[in-house]
């Protein structure tokens, strides 16, 4: 029998740093390392130093191949996908000149809506780019920093993606990947490349920003003997190009041209996401239209309040997160660090509806509902990106892929199944951005493509996989959080 080979997927998520240690052939995941982050900055301001992330990617392999119980020589290559978005300034050495501004620093609101102007507007920037700037985006985040620190920006010499940071770390290779670019606002996705119109008129030019390579399970190189050293693995191993979460997230789950198309899936974390896999190239300024990892594309729809946000209100009741029962008259848009989806950059938390007779539980429950509807709201626009109708009982029925950790949640999954009306399948396998990774990291190595190599590894369905049926949908509780929200966004939330 020859021996295993195993390739690791590393998540590089705004908490914390994963490493899975994945069988090639199997797929199966023989161990998960973790490292934590540490995130600083108050009111809009999110930073991580990026050299936490380093660190942190060391210590997740570290922990990983000793779980795993393997020889480093078992390894054949390494992916890492990233969170999206945040902005990393490098000097001439490579080594970064101030912490990053994550996807959630929301400081960069005005410079957005400038932006926006100075284009023409929503409708132009979906032509070029896919994408509307929002102060997520890290076209904003430039423009912001040129304009609040210049002392920085005029010293930069390159300009990364977290996870191009970590890559380039690895590989000594400046290199992308169309998914995570089509996150700047400076990546057209109509041409497949950066467009200079927009980087000259962001005072940035190509060479400050790494090759985009054709995918992100693409070979840009080999781990080099410095990373090598630190990581505890062999020289020379493939270094796929990686991705950003989301993008990796849909791999993970075999979206892609060689595997599910226009099925669509609902991620709940730190922020609230909905996404799938399409060929049509998304034209909607309601989403981001991101390309994917394998050639296709990704129109997606992020919200920035999720599960920390409710997690947030369960303290502020003394309550378990589970503890909670429907909101009944109470309304609860838990917008805590501002909105993104909707673009409410400057908003706050915003309660309404309270009785006499509501109980903590049903305020905590409210909560879940302002954070699931906010998301799910996104849902059809998502589906006519596709090119589908949002009514077509086939498409209604098509399950929504549950993942991310609030899919773990049993008032989550509750929560979201009520409000939808739709078939929910929650897959088992709780780490599919690095699952995702691996499949990068394994078609770097000669394993073929990655969404086709995830497809392969998920053939076998797990026992822990959950397939729930559709209940009827709670169109009250829809109407009356839509009512709230369509009233209070421009005198209360600042729109």
């Amino acid at each position: 029998m020859p021996p295993r080979t195993v390739v690791i997927g590393v998540d590089s998520s705004t908490q914390s740093t994963k490493a899975a240690v994945t069988d090639t052939e199997t797929g199966e995941l023989l161990a998960v390392g973790r490292a934590a982050h540490v995130v600083n900055g108050e009111g809009g301001a999110r930073e991580t130093d990026p050299e936490v992330w380093w660190q942190a990617l060391r210590d997740a392999v570290a922990a990983g191949l000793k779980e795993s119980g393997l020889s480093a020589s078992a390894v054949v290559g390494i992916a890492v996908a990233g969170q999206q978005h945040g902005l990393v300034t490098l000097d001439r050495t490579g080594r970064p000149l101030r912490p990053a501004l994550l996807w959630n620093d929301t400081r960069s609101a005005p410079q957005a809506a400038a932006l926006v102007a100075e284009l023409g507007g929503p409708e132009a920037w979906t032509a070029r780019t896919g994408t509307v700037p929002v102060a997520s985006m890290t076209a904003t985040k430039w423009r912001w920093l040129r304009e609040n620190d210049p002392a920085s920006a005029g010293a930069t010499a390159f300009v990364r993606l977290p996870h191009d940071f970590l890559t380039e770390r690895l590989a000594g290779v400046a290199a992308t990947d169309p998914g995570d670019a089509s996150g700047t606002c400076w990546y057209s996705t109509a041409t497949g490349a950066y467009d200079p119109e927009l980087l000259d008129r962001l005072g940035l030019d190509t060479s400050m920003l790494p090759e985009v390579a054709a995918t992100g399970g693409a070979r840009i190189g080999s781990l080099t003997e410095a990373a090598a050293g630190a990581l505890g693995l062999p020289a020379g191993i493939a270094v796929a190009a990686g991705t950003g979460d989301n993008m990796s997230a849909a791999v993970g789950l075999g979206l892609g041209g060689a595997g599910l198309l226009d099925h669509p899936v609902l991620s709940l974390g730190t922020s609230g996401t909905v996404f799938a896999a399409s060929r049509t190239r998304p034209a909607s300024t309601a989403l981001s239209g991101f390309a994917a990892a394998d050639g296709t594309y990704l129109p997606l729809a992020c919200t920035l309040n999720c599960t920390l946000a409710v997690d947030k209100v369960a303290t502020l009741l003394g309550l378990h997160r589970d503890d909670a029962t429907p909101g009944g008259e109470a309304v609860l848009l838990p917008y805590l660090d501002g909105e993104r989806t909707p673009d409410l950059p400057t908003s706050s938390g915003l309660l309404t509806g309270l009785r006499h007779d509501t109980t903590p539980q049903q305020l905590l429950g409210a909560a879940y509902e302002g954070a699931a509807f906010t998301v799910l709201r996104a849902l059809d626009e998502l589906l006519l990106a596709c090119g589908l109708d949002p009514a077509d009982p086939e498409v209604a029925g098509r399950p929504l892929r549950l993942v991310g950790g609030g899919a773990q949640g049993r008032t989550w999954v509750e929560t979201v199944r009520r409000l939808s009306g739709r078939p929910l399948l929650v897959p088992g396998s709780g780490e599919l951005v690095a699952l995702g990774a691996a499949a990068l990291a394994a078609s770097a190595a000669g394993y073929g493509d990655p969404v086709a190599v995830a497809t392969r590894w998920n053939a076998k369905p797990s026992d822990t996989d959950a397939e729930l049926p559709p209940v009827e949908r709670d169109t009250e509780t829809w109407e009356r959080v839509g009512s709230v929200l369509d009233r209070a966004a421009e005198p209360l939330l600042g729109a």
